[in-house]
């Protein structure tokens, strides 16, 4: 008996949520959560075509049966490698702290975009550099940046402690 699946498929959309579960449970042989009107149409269209143009060919399956055995699959996963030990002992740099601890640590560079410029910041040990200028604050260099006095730490968004 063959399907015409195209007019299968058109019945589908005229069908209401709970006809298409009823559908999909005659269709797959299991009953299904789904109230998703376009997920189910997708499956049991999927399906109805599936089963209208039958299997695969006995060659077919052959080549993948030895595509299969070909393959070489992995059927564990790699072990993790050994870290090799190294000198147990520790050296620690003193980084001076500035007080502030929203402040980034010395070397790191503070990027804000304003006005469609990405504004770049270095954070010094004893200032900041913008542009190849020197400044002793961030408020200093958001004033440079707008031409008007305002908190730098809000500026560059470093107003929580630890920034962003």
């Amino acid at each position: 008996m063959s399907i015409n699946v195209g007019k299968e498929v058109a019945a589908l959309q005229r069908m209401t949520v709970r006809d298409l579960r009823a559908k999909y449970a005659e269709t797959f042989g299991e009953e299904t959560n789904a109230n998703n009107k376009a997920w189910l149409l997708k499956r049991i269209a999927w399906r109805i075509q599936a089963l209208a143009g039958g299997t695969l060919s006995d060659r077919a399956k052959q080549r993948a049966a030895e595509l299969a055995n070909d393959a070489d699959v992995r059927t564990s996963p790699p072990r993790a490698k050994a870290t090799p030990v190294q000198d147990q002992t520790t050296k620690a740099a003193v980084i001076p702290l500035n007080g502030d601890c929203r402040v980034p640590p010395p070397g790191s560079v503070i990027i804000r975009i304003y006005k469609g410029h990405a504004l770049k910041v270095l954070v010094l040990t004893d200032g900041f550099e913008f542009e190849g200028e020197r400044y002793k604050s961030l408020s200093a260099v958001a004033k440079a940046v707008t031409g008007q006095h305002c908190n730098g730490f809000l500026f560059f968004q470093l107003a929580k402690e630890g920034g962003r």
